[in-house]
């Protein structure tokens, strides 16, 4: 990993739980040293994408931040036309549905909203999603570029007692998102948490992302998992009509053989 690269990984670390980072826990998060880390910093402070709060001496993202964000949804406009998607699907599901967009070898979370019907839902609090753990990184192994696979592995480890962490182990379970269609992390990433997602396409015919739900344990049931994989399965089709693409006919088959009554699903257009 270059110097460069490893500075600009510190952004991921940043988000909506965790606006400000000190350096101390910046170095525990990445697993540098403090020198390294805050040599890195200082090179991100001086292009604008990171500065310090001046009265808790913590760093948070800059502004040049917010404007290569908007420079991307501007050019680019994807979370615009995937909110309404998801905001359904928090509706309708009761849990939180959120959206991932693919770039190289990373998935970043581009939008979420949580459901106001539980006082106990997910939150979403990551800004990358790690390939072997959660449902939307293992529906991109599935269904993704083939290097994604590789890049997994190198950054395998353990979140919970039921994430993968051998290449045998995370082969079966991409086997069979792939028979499916649909992405599944059974508390691969929390304990407490069930992860379904269906990929998502866009103009270049290849997946683009994922749309997920993340479910709270305790209500996950067959006919929970049913609602939610039928709801997935149309909010899929529909941003990826809005970002310029199309199911491919391999997964609208796995979707129909997954669901078994494949009618109570809307007409692949």
């Amino acid at each position: 990993m270059s110097s460069t690269t490893k500075a600009l990984d510190l952004l991921t670390y940043f988000s909506a739980v965790h606006p400000e980072i000190g350096l101390s826990q910046l170095c525990k998060l990445a697993g540098r040293d403090k020198a390294t880390t805050y040599r890195h910093i200082e090179a991100l402070a001086k292009s604008g994408l990171i500065e310090k709060n001046p009265v808790s001496r913590q760093y948070r993202l800059g502004p040049s931040v917010m404007k290569l964000a908007q420079v991307r949804e501007a050019t680019v406009p994807r979370k615009e036309t995937a909110l309404a998607s998801i905001k359904t699907l928090a509706k309708i599901t009761g849990e939180t549905a959120h959206v991932t967009i693919l770039s190289g070898d990373t998935l970043y979370g581009l939008c979420e909203c949580e459901s106001p019907l539980h006082g106990i839902r997910a939150v979403i609090d990551i800004n990358t999603f790690p390939l072997h753990a959660t449902a939307s990184g293992l529906c991109a192994l599935a269904f993704g570029p083939e290097q994604l696979v590789d890049a997994a592995i190198k950054n395998m480890r353990s979140h919970t007692s039921m994430t993968p962490t051998t290449k045998a182990d995370l082969m079966r379970v991409v086997g069979l998102i792939k028979e499916t269609g649909f992405g599944r992390a059974e508390k691969t990433f929390e304990d407490e948490i069930e992860g379904v997602a269906a990929p998502v396409f866009d103009q270049s015919g290849q997946m683009a992302g994922a749309v997920a739900v993340a479910c709270v344990t305790s209500r996950f049931g067959p006919a929970t998992e049913r609602t939610i994989k039928t709801e997935l399965v149309l909010a899929a089709r529909e941003i990826s009509r809005n970002w310029g693409g199309a199911i491919p006919s391999h997964v609208e088959s796995a979707w129909a053989n997954s669901l078994s009554t494949s009618n109570t699903l809307e007409p692949a257009k």
